[in-house]
């Protein structure tokens, strides 16, 4: 009892952290998917901002839903939209409201996944608390379930799925399944979300087919099931398309209420025409070895050895270590059925949690493998089944230390760290922009970022209408091609109230130095770790670390 109130205590604790840390806000900067899969979208298309739109979501390429994103950012959006229309605050929209709002609202989100640990421990043959602190305490969770991916929508999804297929009577034995309905709506849309979806709901969906089968008698009620599921996949597609269609072609609402037959006719064909589905041209980009390639090419094993460690650490291992033990026994048990002409014992119904649960781990592991562009991130919504596949009640978590250190290496690196001077960069440049001296003389900005991701323009928060902001992402241009651009702003440097900002990140400030401008201005964020520039280990054991792990802001010498 002492230690399950201990639990408890910790995992309001890690809740408590998870929201307060979003709010703060994190500074670290994981992938440019986290703001251009979303915010940045909805911003361009809500708010009205300035945006730079990802080429998935252009109507000549459309392979992204716009669904979620209105579900998600889209809302959070329109709400402080609204609150600023109706003067409940009269700067609601600004760089801190445009990062956190969406975070916030994934960060509510992320906490379907503790109500899923807490409601699949007992029939998973897990403890819930330990579950919970597993699952709280985990980087993963407090660093990217708070971010505005369609990963984390992921893997909400999966969870849901996997509680709706885990249900179970109070006499112990598993229930027949009820929700056939739902799981049809839910594997439409985590398909529509991210079509890799279905490599996470393989197993589920089994197990939920053998639990069906394996209960029913009538072959009407077996088809009455299957109907109901394939029925709603169906309807929801459809909802998904329509909307898609709808975005992606520019057709408005005021065209199908139109009175005029001929041209209603019209845009009906135009819609059957030029009818998107998203996930499909997703699929036809993405199973092109050449499109892979160009986002990067990593050997097969790599979720395996690298990814897998990097996101869960010992608790990956120990799934790998548990893995060949079911491996090893399933071919004794097969020899024996050889030799003894046993029937085998069902795998997924009859047997013990743990070997099911190690299957919905590493099947979707696996098909991921499949692809040679393989990312941390896309195997975060594993971590429902690693989880409950490491909190036995008949053991103590083992490895206790190991794990909260790593975690606490992994928030740190990937919450702090990791391009972390970046947002806090675009707020100030924000704040400086929209000052009241800016505001009463208009002055015109030129922002050139080089060696760093994608920065969001959406955080800026610059009309479409305005003109007087540009923004230069140089990405990883070379020494010759940075200079060239710095000399060219420099020697086109005319106006009196016009600022030219470079920024750029310490391990490459040397650089910019050899280029024939100087800076009257510089501003050093801290901390940013660029791993594309790595600092170099002797330069960090000099006096000289703190210049190396900032980003600079160095405004251009118009005098020079």
């Amino acid at each position: 009892a002492a230690a399950a109130m201990v639990a408890r205590a910790l995992w309001a604790l890690l809740a408590a952290l998870r929201a307060g840390w979003c709010l703060l806000p994190q500074s670290g900067y994981l992938h440019p998917d986290e703001f251009f899969q979303a915010p940045e979208v909805m911003a361009g298309d809500i708010l009205n901002l300035q945006v730079y739109y990802p080429w998935e979501f252009l109507s000549s390429s459309p392979c992204r839903t716009v669904v979620f994103p209105l579900m998600t950012s889209g809302v959070t959006y329109w709400v402080i939209k609204s609150l600023q229309q109706l003067d409940v605050c009269s700067s609601c929209i600004n760089s801190y409201t445009l990062l956190v709002s969406p975070r916030l609202l994934f960060t509510v989100f992320s906490f379907l996944l503790d109500y899923s640990v807490y409601r699949l421990a007992p029939f998973w043959g897990a403890d819930p608390w330990k579950a919970l602190v597993l699952l709280a305490g985990s980087y993963v969770t407090l660093v990217f379930y708070t971010r505005t991916f369609t990963n984390t929508l992921e893997g909400l999804l999966f969870a849901l799925l996997m509680v709706l297929v885990s249900s179970r009577k109070s006499s112990g034995s598993s229930a027949e399944p009820t929700s056939s309905s739902l799981i049809g709506v839910i594997t439409t849309a985590g398909f529509f979300n991210r079509p890799t979806f279905l490599a996470f709901a393989l197993m589920p969906l089994l197990y939920w087919a053998s639990l069906i089968v394996d209960s029913q008698k009538s072959i009407k009620t077996l088809i009455n099931h299957f109907l109901k599921f394939i029925l709603c996949a169906c309807f929801t597609a459809s909802v998904f398309i329509t909307a898609d269609t709808f975005y992606f072609t520019s057709v408005s609402l005021d065209d199908l209420y139109s009175t005029n037959k001929s041209r209603l006719i019209d845009v009906i064909v135009q819609l059957h025409d030029k009818m998107v589905v998203t996930p499909f041209n997703f699929l036809s980009y993405n199973l092109n070895p050449h499109n892979l390639a160009l986002h990067g090419s990593h050997p097969r094993v790599t979720h395996f050895t690298v990814n897998g460690v990097m996101l869960f650490g010992i608790l990956h291992i120990l799934a790998i270590g548990a893995g060949f033990k079911m491996l090893k026994r399933c071919v004794h048990q097969l020899m024996l059925v050889r030799w003894c002409h046993h029937r085998p014992p069902g795998l997924l119904v009859h047997s013990k949690s743990t070997p099911t649960l190690l299957l919905f781990y590493f099947v979707p592991l696996a098909f991921l493998s499949l692809f040679s562009h393989q990312e941390p991130r896309f195997l975060i919504p594993l971590i429902l089944p690693l989880v409950l596949l490491s909190a036995s009640p008949n053991r103590a978590v083992k490895w206790k230390l190991l794990i909260v250190l790593f975690n606490l290496l992994g928030a740190l690196l990937f919450g702090c760290l990791h391009q972390g001077g970046l947002i806090p960069c675009l707020l100030h440049l924000e704040r400086l922009i929209h000052s009241p001296a800016s505001s009463s003389h208009p002055r015109q900005y030129t922002l050139l970022f080089a060696h760093t991701y994608m920065p969001p323009r959406s955080l800026l928060n610059i009309k479409k209408t305005d003109v007087h902001v540009e923004v230069i992402d140089m990405a990883g241009a070379g020494e010759e091609t940075l200079c060239q651009a710095v000399e060219q702003r420099a020697s086109n440097f005319t106006c009196s109230d016009c600022h030219i900002f470079i920024v750029i990140p310490g391990t490459i400030r040397a650089t910019v130095t050899k280029c024939s401008v100087s800076f009257k201005n510089e501003t050093l964020i801290f901390p940013h770790l660029s791993m594309e520039d790595p600092p170099q280990i002797p330069v960090l054991s000099s006096g000289n670390w703190r210049s190396q792990l900032g980003l600079y802001i160095l405004e251009l010498n118009r005098d020079h």
